[in-house]
């Protein structure tokens, strides 16, 4: 009785047993996520939000702000959709085997778990829940990231919200010891002054709500009297306002076509603020800034030493449809975290001409990687395919094929051509595994019955042992009966 090889009866064992799903592997072929479509505004052009003008009551100003959010929350999520599966079968791959690149992987993990916490605080700010805020803020305060300033100010507001004075006190003694040159200064201040003035008072519940009803009386007086309502809106930007009423003052100024409120979101964007307001002006004023609105934000950028504020910057230009701006960051900027985002944007606008112009200038290998990456966001295939064909460094085509795996059947014709005419077996094992990803069953079965390399047709049995279709299955019964 013949001996069947052991890596072939495993693949059986799991073709037949093992659901895909246990194995963490798709059950059908991979079809990367649909990007969400990004409304890019003409510059000078105000995007379609309801209830924007002329005078929305609160509820509908949260309808407009939660779709100014759906624009403004996408611009990381556009990258960070296409940018999974390139890592889990590309970046990650070579980080893994480095131990630098280890070390920048789990630094970007706390740094992205640190925002998340952040985040999750504000969020609990705006539901009125000081005690998960509370948790949440220290959190970041203990992870020792860059928004540690912020987040202890938000406790120290948030423990006075639940009555607690002198822990507030306590915690914005804290904040002036272990930041004494911060932009949250100011705020802590004014917030220190405030608390001192109630000690010994009970906290009203019934301030929240009078907040809301103080807004909507001048949003309305925008309008019928915008000389009395812009110092009052101004005044809550510059007050001890919960996030939530900071943002909706920020986001009823920017509807204004005020020259004074315009000049407000202007200083608030170059950081006469805290980071946090900053940050939303300047996408505030990239969507309802108008024409002038990329000089200044380009000017914000040149004279920012703040990395968090050059990429709010990178992603409103993107916003407002400056692709020029964006190609001559992706070309000339000098640290790598930006420039990489600013390749990314261009990715999303679809600026794959650019793209392709800046690879084929590129000495490095990463940013190489990064733009072929930006590429496959972009959704346009021509490119990739001359840097699987034609590219010197093998690890490039690899990641130009995995690129084209991703994108669908529609390139199985090229990859097996590619294959069949390729003679660098890290770049035949490449388009093994993107004819895998879209669970291009016959496509292997065909390679494997041609293939003279033993160690190449033992991998593309791998590959169809763990593929649960007939064809895969059909095959692996031929080779244990022959």
């Amino acid at each position: 009785m013949k001996r069947i090889p052991q890596w072939l009866f495993s693949g059986l064992l799991a073709c037949w047993v093992v659901p895909m799903s246990a194995q963490g592997l798709p059950a059908q072929p991979f079809v990367p996520p649909a990007l969400p479509k990004t409304p890019v505004a003409a510059p000078g052009t105000l995007p379609d939000l309801p209830g924007s003008i002329p005078v929305p009551p609160v509820s509908l100003l949260e309808m407009a702000q939660d779709d100014l959010q759906s624009v403004v929350g996408i611009l990381p999520m556009t990258a960070q959709i296409a940018a999974v599966p390139m890592a889990a079968f590309g970046m990650l791959e070579d980080a893994q085997s480095d131990r630098t690149g280890r070390a920048k992987l789990s630094e970007r993990a706390r740094a992205e778990r640190s925002d998340g916490n952040y985040e999750r605080g504000t969020e609990a700010l705006d539901r009125n829940q000081w005690d998960r805020a509370v948790e949440s803020f220290n959190r970041v305060i203990e992870s020792g990231g860059p928004r540690g300033d912020g987040a202890m100010y938000w406790k120290a507001y948030a423990q006075n919200k639940q009555g607690l004075q002198s822990d507030a006190l306590s915690t914005l003694a804290q904040f002036y010891k272990s930041y004494p040159q911060s932009r949250w200064l100011k705020d802590a201040k004014a917030l220190e002054v405030e608390i001192r003035s109630q000690v010994g008072r009970p906290v009203s519940p019934e301030k929240e709500s009078d907040e809301d009803l103080k807004l909507m009386a001048i949003n309305g007086l925008l309008v019928s009297d915008p000389d009395r309502a812009l110092p009052l809106l101004e005044k809550i930007l510059q007050g001890n306002q919960s996030p939530r009423v900071k943002e909706r003052a920020l986001f009823v100024l920017s509807q204004s076509n005020s020259p004074k409120a315009r000049e407000i979101i202007v200083q608030l964007a170059k950081g006469d603020s805290n980071p946090d307001l900053q940050r939303k002006a300047i996408q505030d004023l990239s969507l309802f800034g108008g024409s002038g609105s990329q000089k200044v934000l380009a000017e914000i950028y040149a004279s920012s030493s703040d990395a968090a504020v050059k990429k709010t910057i990178i992603q409103s230009f993107m916003v407002s449809g400056d692709k020029s701006t964006l190609f001559n960051l992706a070309k000339k900027e000098k640290d790598p975290q930006l420039r990489k985002t600013a390749i990314q944007q261009l990715g999303v606008m679809g600026g794959q001409d650019e793209l392709w112009q800046i690879y084929q200038s590129e000495p490095s290998v990463q940013v190489k990687r990064e733009i072929l990456q930006s590429m496959f966001i972009g959704g346009k295939s021509s490119h990739l395919e001359d840097v699987a064909k034609s590219e010197s460094d093998p690890q490039l085509r690899g990641a130009a094929v995995q690129s084209l795996g991703l994108m669908g059947s529609q390139h199985s014709a090229f990859l097996i051509s590619l294959y069949e005419s390729e003679k660098d077996p890290t770049v035949r094992r490449k388009v093994i595994e993107a004819l895998f990803l879209q669970g291009n069953a016959k496509a292997l079965v065909d390679l494997a019955k041609k293939e003279t390399d033993p160690a190449m047709k033992k991998r593309i049995v791998e590959q169809l042992s763990i593929m649960h279709s007939k064809e895969a299955t059909d095959y692996l019964m031929e080779l244990i009966n022959k």
